[in-house]
């Protein structure tokens, strides 16, 4: 197996396209936000974009998709051939297009001099993505060659009530602490509602818990609890509003985007190469020990159990070179 030159990797090069991952709940407006943001970098002139679709249910999108995951795997023969649901049929066709995803970045690698930014819409069920080996596959082998930032969704009309609004930053910090890459916090639909509510609370959680004063269900007594919690998250966090339908608030994401970035060369780049340096090492510990597994029980004097020993040897060898190649 050919082992990848760490020296090759764009990660080293300070040109490397910024990679951002929408990510977000169904119908907070993540594939309406990507075709703004592509836009705006497009109607620049200066920025060259490259766009990236992963969700495999969607029937149109308002963009134009560079790769396209439904070009690759059609969700409803997934659902016809396996007997799936449709969650069950995006979370399939996300783990069948992921054992190609090292071809996608190959692709990227070599368009990587002439882009600026990489942009990915994800499926709107967003723990398809989220908590599946699938999506930490994608997410992990871009963050370890490109500067790679998240940019969380918020749907702003329907964060308005604080019950529903601490549900949302939970969830949000869920995804940080689960992707542990540079975060980005947008409150998309501001032409609709502003979003200044949500940074009262996010600056005064006393704020938030007198505007809780008046709710007694359990529910309100645990968003009073969990804000107490969430001071710190708040605190180190970069929240933007944004407008998908009208434009507004791009300067501010684009601002916040820069910040991530420096955040993720100064902070991340070390921990990154440091993670790459152990799964090396855990390939090359696991390899030798199958391979030595294996020639040991071909050397067995019972043949037959030597043959059967050494074709589960070779398909774990074959499963562990697909996994890490």
């Amino acid at each position: 197996m050919e082992e990848r030159d760490a020296s090759s990797s764009p990660l080293r090069s300070t040109n490397s396209p910024t990679v951002v991952l929408v990510i977000g709940m169904a119908g907070s407006g993540k594939t309406t936000f990507l075709h703004a943001l592509s836009q705006h970098l497009s109607g620049e002139g200066r920025q060259r974009v490259y766009t990236i679709n992963l969700d495999p249910a969607a029937v149109d999108v308002p963009y134009t998709a560079n790769i396209d995951i439904r070009d690759t795997v059609k969700y409803k023969e997934v659902m016809k051939h396996y007997h799936l649901g449709p969650n069950g049929a995006i979370l399939t066709s996300l783990n069948l297009f992921s054992t190609k995803f090292d071809q996608v970045l190959s692709l990227l690698e070599t368009r990587a001099p002439n882009l600026d930014y990489v942009v990915i819409d994800t499926p709107g069920q967003i723990e398809a993505f989220n908590w599946s080996a699938s999506g930490s596959i994608i997410t992990e082998t871009l963050a370890l060659a490109f500067p790679t930032i998240v940019a969380y969704v918020v749907d702003t009309p329907r964060s308005n009530r604080p019950v529903t609004f601490m549900s949302n930053m939970l969830y949000a910090c869920s995804v940080l602490y689960k992707i542990r890459l540079p975060f980005v916090l947008c409150f998309n639909k501001i032409d609709v509602e502003s979003h200044s509510f949500a940074l009262d609370w996010m600056n005064n959680p006393e704020k938030y818990r007198d505007d809780l004063h008046h709710d007694i269900t359990y529910l309100a007594s645990l968003s009073r609890s969990m804000s107490l919690v969430l001071e710190e998250f708040y605190r180190n966090l970069r929240a933007v509003g944004v407008s998908a339908a009208t434009g507004a608030g791009m300067q501010a994401f684009f601002e916040a985007l820069a910040e991530a970035k420096n955040e993720y060369n100064t902070d991340f780049v070390e921990w990154i190469r440091r993670r790459r340096e152990g799964i090396d090492m855990v390939m090359t510990r696991e390899r030798s020990r199958i391979y030595a597994n294996g020639l040991l029980l071909w050397c067995l004097p019972c043949r037959r159990r030597g043959f059967a020993s050494t074709v589960r040897w070779e398909h774990s060898r074959h499963i562990l070179e697909n996994a890490f190649e």
